[in-house]
């Protein structure tokens, strides 16, 4: 969740606060090693399900075994939205590396808004020819404020958070 004396201060002098150097300062490595332990963490909670859902599986009459078809999805998108759409608007991945994703607006990023953001990384890297998944990788290189594609279309960035 932002924080919105720091916004109120910026705006009271006239400046936005992303014009900050340092909420943008390592975003893109941070982003990186968030990704892979954040895959790490649906990946354990894939692992926990599998055996639940095997056990229940017994009790519904094979019916819930229909779960494994959608699990990984199920899993990962359900970890992003409580997450991302919760109060540290940040995966474990993220505040384990000093980072969370805020929206432009002001507003914090709800459940429904960390799920399309996370569809469309997915969608923009599945898509994706190999010829064009370079410009969807390196967009953060040469977008302001180290943005992603995803992040541009959702009207999200990812900053540094406080100390």
């Amino acid at each position: 969740m932002p924080n919105t004396q720091t916004i109120d201060a910026y705006d009271d002098i006239g400046t936005d606060r992303y014009d900050d150097w340092r909420l943008f300062e390592g975003v893109r490595t941070r982003r990186i090693f968030a990704f892979l332990i954040d895959y790490a963490m649906v990946f354990l909670l894939i692992v926990l399900a599998v055996p639940v859902i095997f056990v229940l599986g017994f009790a519904t009459a094979g019916l819930i075994w229909l779960l494994y078809l959608v699990l990984g999805p199920l899993v990962a998108l359900t970890y992003i939205g409580w997450t991302v759409g919760g109060p540290s608007q940040a995966t474990i991945g993220m505040r384990m590396t000093g980072i969370h994703l805020e929206r432009y607006d002001g507003r914090p990023v709800d459940f429904l808004t960390a799920v399309v953001h996370s569809v469309l990384f997915w969608a923009s890297t599945a898509l994706s020819t190999p010829l064009l998944l370079i410009p969807v990788l390196a967009a953060p290189l040469f977008l302001e404020h180290k943005r992603t594609l995803h992040d541009l279309l959702m009207g999200t960035v990812v900053v540094r958070s406080a100390r």
